[in-house]
């Protein structure tokens, strides 16, 4: 499900009207195009618009700055793609600091008349940092840090960074001169929360005074809870900017934000193949958020109540779910992802019930999965049987959170390479009934 797809479904251009969803708005009278965004897919979105526009217009009126990973670049007619970290680097850079200022700029000298295209997908968040004077990206990275350590969920954690940026939270939007700000959407979050996915930069908010109390409520009740301490700039601004009454804030008169892929997107891509296969299909949905040990137990155990519901027959199933699963670290943990832990939790709960004639998969859509080169891990009867013979005990390897270790042993990684369009987690399963 590339994000170029996406965007030539939702985006349409007839002569000089350009549609997305019910909206449509006529082209000539605008001087300018500024496509701006960031995120793992938002190189493909960004060609997929310039070759939706067509290039006479592109060629007359497009301009844009778009922040992406370095791996994700490629080439472009005039949206300038700019490589705000490395890949497989899911912080923010100094190098997404100057991004994002460019953007800011950029949609500042629009005129009412022109057009502003927003591309958001994951990872848009980390890639687009603008720290509000005094907070320095070193703080906001001690801040994201520890949240991270802490098994913050994407909600938390875009919380913080929203309060902390001036992008987020609707600060592109605020900045925009363009009365009319469409934004296209490939949400990496559970339930597609526009606030949250990559931390709202269109969305402005009832109450920006909301969003920083809860930011710092939740930075207060993280150093009650632990040892790390949060920079001690950080709580102050947070207090003093939670005494600043709210003002009305400028907008475009027009702002569409209109997602164009998710997880149930690629669910239903996923039940659709597995029924030409012949499966029969069992779909738990996209809104799987627990702790990835957990939810990979559960998994199993839905599995196995299957096999046990249907004896005696050849059935075959594909179990479907979907979500971004946390994982709350330890002290000095091993190596891993969530994906990984969820399947290792599988493989420990497979063992602990003889399951048989179950395959588990779970990887990241984005072909990422933790600080590894993984996207996640598969897991049957005989990566268990591996195990054994190398005399691997799973639980032992779950408890200090290092799957990858233990993956790569059993050889249970699971290698896509990266896709650059994440849609959360997708977990398979393949339940064989036959006894």
């Amino acid at each position: 499900m590339r994000a170029d797809r996406l965007v030539k479904k939702s985006l349409r251009r007839e002569g000089n009207h350009l549609s997305l969803g019910d909206c449509s708005i006529d082209l000539k009278p605008c001087k300018r195009i500024a496509v701006v965004g960031g995120g793992k897919g938002a190189a493909h979105m960004a060609t997929a618009i310039e070759s939706v526009l067509g290039k006479k217009i592109v060629d007359e009126k497009v301009s844009g700055w778009v922040n992406v990973p370095a791996d994700c670049l490629t080439a472009t007619q005039k949206v300038q793609l700019h490589a705000a970290r490395p890949g497989g680097v899911n912080e923010p850079t100094d190098e997404g600091v100057f991004g994002s200022k460019k953007m800011l700029a950029l949609v500042h000298e629009l005129e009412p008349a022109d057009i502003c295209l927003t591309v958001l997908t994951g990872g848009g968040s980390a890639l687009m940092p603008a720290p509000r004077p005094p907070i320095t990206l070193t703080e906001l990275l001690a801040v994201t840090r520890l949240l991270m350590h802490r098994g913050a969920t994407i909600n938390e954690l875009n919380m913080v960074r929203t309060a902390l940026s001036e992008i987020k939270g609707g600060g592109l939007a605020r900045a925009c001169g363009a009365d009319t700000l469409w934004s296209l959407i490939v949400s990496d979050v559970v339930g597609d929360p526009l606030p949250v996915i990559a931390s709202g930069p269109t969305i402005i908010p009832e109450s920006a005074a909301s969003i920083l109390r809860a930011a710092l409520e939740s930075l207060n009740l993280l150093e009650r809870l632990g040892t790390e301490r949060v920079p001690r700039p950080v709580i102050e601004f947070l207090r003093q900017q939670t005494t600043i009454v709210d003002c009305p804030a400028h907008s475009p008169k027009s702002i569409v934000n209109q997602i164009i892929g998710n997880n149930a997107v690629a669910l239903a891509a996923a039940s659709e193949k597995a029924k030409q296969l012949k499966y029969k299909v069992i779909s738990l949905g996209s809104d799987h958020q627990g702790e990835a040990s957990e939810e990979g137990r559960k998994f199993v155990e839905r599995c196995c109540q299957i096999r046990q519901m249907n004896p005696g027959t050849t059935d075959r199933y594909c179990v479907l779910s979907g979500g971004e699963p946390v994982v709350a670290l330890g002290p000095n943990p091993g190596k891993g992802g969530r994906n990984q832990q969820f399947v290792l939790a599988a493989v420990v709960e497979m063992a602990a019930c003889a399951a048989h004639g179950l395959t588990i998969l779970s990887g990241g859509t984005d072909g990422e999965d933790g600080p590894t080169d993984a996207a996640g891990a598969i897991a049957d009867t005989a990566l268990l049987a591996r195990a054994k013979h190398k005399n691997l005990d799973p639980a032992q390897f779950l408890q200090r959170h290092d799957a990858y270790s233990f993956f790569n042993a059993c050889n249970g990684l699971l290698h896509t390479g990266p896709t650059h369009t994440n849609v959360m987690d997708l977990r398979v399963a393949i339940v064989e009934v036959t006894n």
